[in-house]
């Protein structure tokens, strides 16, 4: 991981930059500078509690491209938030690790609801294809219709079995790219098998 962040002025977010020397500054001088919007500290406590930010995040999701996401999501809601923070009422490195923690919650939860997802469109096409060739033939024309990237990414997902960090390596995309386009598509076929299935009853 870098050692030091720039802010991206135009969108708000802290970003990875080179390593740079920074001068040692006081923490009550830190916390109070990150809350006036000033980068300096906002570099000085991205090299203090970043690492510890990460293994929190790993040790929870078992995943480093998981962590990582955490990770910058952390410090993008720290410092889009900082005004509501209050050098005399707590520390600032523990008030980025509680961010964090929420962080890691969301990620679990956002987690939970894609397998539930994944097993919904599961029961949908299975009993669909156990029903006859003609399902089948509806269900692979609904997932030829998402068009590709999404088509090749549901394919290799629900006909090969394949994780996302399998067909990301096999179709060379971030894994965010794959998880974002699968969770989209599992949306969209869900929606249509709801609305086949309403007009049928």
């Amino acid at each position: 991981m870098s050692l030091a962040v720039r802010l991206d002025v135009e969108g708000g977010e802290p970003m990875v930059a080179d390593p740079v020397v920074t001068p040692v500054l006081d923490p009550a001088a830190v916390a109070r500078g990150f809350r006036d919007g000033d980068e300096a500290a906002l570099e000085v406590i991205y090299r203090d509690v970043s690492a510890l930010v990460h293994t929190l995040a790993l040790r929870a999701l078992r995943n480093a491209a998981d962590a990582e996401d955490v990770t910058q999501a952390t410090f993008v809601s720290a410092w889009r938030g900082r005004e509501r923070f209050d050098p005399e009422r707590g520390d600032l490195r523990g008030w980025i690790v509680g961010i964090a923690k929420r962080r890691i919650a969301d990620a679990l939860d956002a987690r939970t609801r894609e397998a539930r997802r994944l097993t919904a469109v599961k029961d949908a096409v299975e009993p669909a294809v156990s029903d006859g060739e003609a399902e089948a033939v509806e269900i692979a024309y609904e997932i030829e219709a998402l068009g590709d990237p999404k088509r090749t990414i549901v394919s290799l997902a629900f006909y090969e079995g394949a994780t996302h960090e399998q067909i990301a390596e096999r179709l060379d995309m971030p894994l965010g790219t794959v998880k974002s386009h699968l969770r989209r598509s599992l949306i969209t076929l869900r929606r249509r098998w709801e609305v086949r299935d309403g007009q049928a009853s």
